[in-house]
This record gives structure tokens, C-alpha cells and sequence, in this order.
């Protein structure tokens, strides 16, 4: 009973040893799973900051550009030295060149507000999904961990549950039926073999009578059993540590 009650015991511990493996296969591949929806989502925003970054430098430049005008005084100088007409052609083209950089600066603008409010909305999706995530990463561990936990405590009651078979076949140990049963299993009989008696081949006259083989004689039962002691210090073994059956 000892023997076949460990054997199950190290079968349970191999069961249990293959199921935490599963389950740690499990929690692996969530991890690898939400990994690569969170890189999708980093793409997709590292994308959208970029242009968005992009955008912003070119309206910039492009503002520059438009905050440029002639100086009031070269115009004052041209006026001076009556090149009237050569001021009214150079002004003309620069407020062309104006207008159309402030229609270029305002298109900029709108590009880059469209820019700014989809960036803005990838963003909050992006931390929405990240808090979904997260909370499902929290939630599946949890439950994982708990599940584990009442896995090694199901294991403990069932280890128990066997030590316990083990103890009540302790109980019932006796060392006056253990040996008497041995006794009885392994006698050769109850008579004492008789002694080798002496024969003469040497010279028959000395010993024309044989001598007789003395009667057997029954075994007697010996004494009563030892009583069995313990080491100096070693506890009896139903009160190990403090433990009792009763």
C-alpha cells in the first residue's frame, strides 16, 4: 500500500507538472498575441506623428515664405527716381507671388488640421486599445494565477488524502501478527534436526551395534517479543511534529 500510495502521489505531480506547462504555453501565447496587436497599433501611430510632423515644417515653411514682402523703403527709392512703372510691374508680381503664397500657407493650414484631427483620433483610439489591452492582460493573469494556486491546493488535499490511506495501514500494523505470520510462512517444522551420529567402516567388531539416533525433540516457543525502542530523541511515529491521529 506504501509504495502503490507514492507511486500515486509522483503521478500526480507529473500530472500537475504537464498542466502548469499548458498553462504556461497559454499565458505565452496571449503575450504574443497582444505584442503583435500592440506593434500594429505603434505602426500605425509612428505613421500618422510622422506626417503629421511633416506637415507641420512645410506649413512653417511655407508661413515664412508668406511674411516676406518689399521693403517700403525700396519702393520709396524707386518712386524717387521715377522708375514708376518698373515699381508698378514689381509690384504687381510681388503681390502676385503674395497672394499666392498665402493661398498656399491657408491650404498648408487645412492640411495640416486634417493632419491634426485624424492624428488626434488615432490617438484616442490607440489608448483606448491599450487600456482594453491592459486590462485584459490584468484580468487573464489574475485568473491564471488563481487557477494555478487552487491547482497546487487541489494537489495538496489529494497528496493528503493518500499520506492519510498511508497512516490508517500504520495503524493497523501489528508487530506480534507481522512476525507470526512470518514464522508461519517460512517454518521448516517444529522438531530440532537430529545430530550426525558416528559410523565405524574402519573396524565392524568395535561397532557391531549401531549407536541409536537420539529422539527429536520439539521446539519450544521462545519468550515474548522485545518491546521496541527509539533512538534517543526520535519521536514516536504518530506524533511527528506535533502531528496526533487522534
Amino acid at each position: 500500500l506504501f509504495f502503490a500510495e507514492i507511486d500515486n502521489v509522483g503521478q500526480g505531480h507529473i500530472q500537475l507538472a504537464q498542466t502548469l506547462r499548458e498553462e504556461a504555453k497559454k499565458m505565452e501565447d496571449f503575450r504574443e498575441k497582444q505584442k503583435l496587436h500592440r506593434k500594429k497599433i505603434e505602426l500605425i501611430m509612428e505613421a500618422i506623428h510622422k506626417n503629421r510632423n511633416l506637415q507641420y515644417k512645410t506649413t512653417m515653411e511655407v508661413k515664412q515664405t508668406c511674411c516676406c514682402s518689399l521693403p517700403w523703403g525700396t519702393l520709396l527709392y524707386l518712386s524717387s527716381l521715377s522708375h514708376f512703372w518698373q515699381l508698378f510691374l514689381k509690384l504687381a508680381q510681388t503681390k502676385s507671388a503674395l497672394e499666392d503664397s498665402d493661398r498656399s500657407y491657408q491650404q498648408s493650414v487645412t492640411t495640416l488640421e486634417k493632419i491634426r484631427e485624424e492624428w488626434q483620433k488615432e490617438h484616442i483610439k490607440a489608448c483606448e486599445f491599450f487600456e482594453t489591452q491592459e486590462c485584459e492582460r490584468i484580468n487573464y493573469f489574475r485568473n491564471a494565477l488563481w487557477l494555478h494556486v487552487n491547482q497546487l491546493s487541489q494537489d495538496c488535499v489529494q497528496n493528503d488524502e493518500k499520506y492519510e490511506e498511508i497512516r490508517k495501514s500504520l495503524e493497523m500494523c501489528s508487530i506480534e501478527k507481522d512476525i507470526d505470520f512470518y514464522v508461519n510462512l517460512r517454518k521448516t517444522g517444529s522438531l530440532a534436526p537430529a545430530p550426525v551420529v558416528y559410523e565405524n567402516y574402519y573396524n565392524t567388531q568395535r561397532n557391531a551395534t549401531p549407536v541409536r539416533s537420539p529422539v527429536p525433540v520439539a521446539i519450544s516457543r521462545r519468550g515474548p517479543l522485545p518491546t521496541p525502542t527509539s533512538a534517543p530523541g526520535e519521536p514516536d511515529y504518530a506524533t511527528v511534529d506535533g502531528y496526533s491521529l487522534i
